[in-house]
């Protein structure tokens, strides 16, 4: 059985990452790719075009994700595979925190508590308000 060389001219990786217009987008991108590789492959017990006994699935193909960061917007190429689903480790846990992130401030809301608490308010309230405002209410 073949073995896949696990190895990475990291010399051409950074002459290429460096002519595109983001460098390290393009390495980010290169990194995420090479872990969802790996956690496929994982999560499958073979390689890509392996043969094996112990394999636990099949891939079916590519799907491209747009991910946003703080560094830009990557264009992703998800494995996909036939029996089950796989979505990358660090795409969920990104939504884990958004979603917490939610609940906190709906909880906040929902209990009559304010978020950041300001020592002044930003524009004095007027009378018009608190009577537009008693009129919401009721």
């Amino acid at each position: 059985m073949a073995r896949k060389n696990h190895t990475t001219n990291l010399t051409e990786l950074l002459l290429q990452c460096m002519a595109q217009p983001d460098p390290m987008l393009s390495m980010l991108e290169w990194l995420c790719g090479e872990l969802m590789e790996a956690e496929v492959s994982q999560q499958l017990g073979a390689e890509k075009s392996e043969r094996s006994g112990s394999r636990n699935g099949y891939r079916c193909g590519y799907r491209p994700r747009r991910l946003d960061t703080r560094m830009g917007t990557m264009y992703l190429m998800v494995p996909k595979v036939r029996q089950g689903d796989y979505i990358p480790f660090f795409v969920t846990e990104r939504k884990r925190s958004g979603a917490a992130l939610i609940q906190v401030v709906q909880e906040a809301f929902v209990q009559g508590r304010m978020v950041k608490k300001t020592a002044h308010p930003i524009y004095p309230i007027k009378q018009s308000d608190s009577d537009f405002l008693s009129t919401v209410n009721a």
